[in-house]
């Protein structure tokens, strides 16, 4: 799923960059000069729909992309704003190419840290050859990389005076169920944003995204939809469910006391082993269904990393929801005061999230 809002403040992040002098300039300016680019392609949803010239699939999906942010607005509490009322044709694949690194035996993300956004588990470029440039890079030092694409990404708001967040060609033909949970997730990094926690603002947004997914399908799913994102739904919580224990399975190799070599032999064969059951997996459980192939082609620490950033607190915010009361308003008061703790403390209270005394 989508990344969040470094990019979407890279604005800010150049100036400051310029006034006290940055090694990294040049990636400031790049981010800096995407955004703005994809700001300019941007048009008015209601401009491209009154344009006679529009096709009649492009106006069916903008205006389902209308209902659903009305419906985020209205029945999730989400916010209000400029964002998703505007459409950019990118012309490429991704809106963004994700750069993320871990060690050779260790789980733990490389992080990078930047003005205002504090410290985050990836590096994101508006170009595929300079994120590719960086992984290598990575590579020779030693880090085990994975580049994907990103499909949209959250200014936190940031870029509300140039416009909102717009849509762009990257998602806006995704099937229903998706193109909803997408739009809710994305909305989502514009309630709470805590600095240096990767996990926590993912985490979030996902268990948004879920709950407002459900709620949609629930109000204008057609039985036929429904029974297909079920099937969907199972499927990705197998994969969630079945990673994860790898996930275990290598921190647990990883934490031996053993020597480098021992290690990494032990590492090989749970490798194997991971991709021998997830053929059996596919075969006994999906009928043949492939749409994970690639990730299990190109899982290293490196992925595992980055699927821990967006499950492994979910079902602690998904607690406190209930514990909210289903009250989206108190739910997101309480996680804008999480994300105002210190990361220790955050933890803490996170994991006490389905006690007696959250959300009071």
């Amino acid at each position: 799923m989508a990344a969040a809002g470094l990019l979407g403040a890279a604005l800010l992040a150049a100036t400051v960059c310029l006034t006290s002098g940055c090694d990294t300039l040049g990636y400031y300016a790049q981010a800096a000069g995407g955004h703005v680019e994809l700001m300019r392609r941007a048009r008015p949803v209601a401009d491209v729909l009154a344009d006679p010239a529009t096709p009649a699939r492009q106006r069916e999906r903008l205006q389902l992309s209308q209902r659903m942010r009305a419906f985020a607005v209205a029945e999730l509490k989400l916010p209000d704003n400029a964002s998703y009322q505007r459409v950019a044709e990118l012309g490429r694949d991704a809106a963004v190419w994700n750069v993320v690194a871990a060690p050779e035996l260790a789980l733990t993300l490389k992080t990078w840290c930047f003005p205002v956004m504090g410290c985050v588990g990836y590096r994101g470029y508006f170009d595929r050859e300079s994120a590719d440039a960086l992984a290598a890079q990575l590579r020779s030092e030693g880090w085990e990389v994975s580049v994907y694409g990103v499909p949209a990404y959250s200014t936190l708001g940031w870029s509300n005076w140039l416009g909102g967040d717009p849509l762009l060609s990257t998602f806006i033909g995704w099937p229903e169920a998706d193109l909803a949970r997408l739009i809710f997730h994305e909305l989502s990094h514009q309630v709470a944003y805590a600095a240096d926690d990767t996990t926590f603002n993912e985490s979030f947004a996902v268990a948004v995204e879920r709950i407002g997914g459900q709620r949609w399908l629930a109000r204008h799913g057609s039985d036929e939809l429904s029974a297909a994102v079920q099937v969907q739904d199972r499927r990705r919580e197998e994969f969630r469910t079945f990673t994860l224990r790898w996930r275990g399975e290598l921190e647990a190799i990883y934490t031996g006391a053993l020597p480098e070599a021992d290690l990494r032999a032990r590492k090989a064969e749970a490798m194997t082993r991971m991709r021998a059951e997830y053929q059996a997996l596919k075969t006994e459980r999906w009928a043949g269904w492939n749409g994970y192939d690639g990730w299990f082609a190109r899982a290293n620490n490196a992925t595992f990393g980055v699927l821990a950033a967006y499950n492994e607190l979910v079902p602690q915010f998904e607690a406190l929801f209930e514990r909210c009361g289903g009250d989206f308003e108190r739910f997101y008061g309480q996680v804008r005061r999480l994300a105002a703790l210190p990361r220790a403390e955050r933890r803490v209270a996170l994991a006490a999230a389905g006690d007696d005394s959250a959300c009071r």
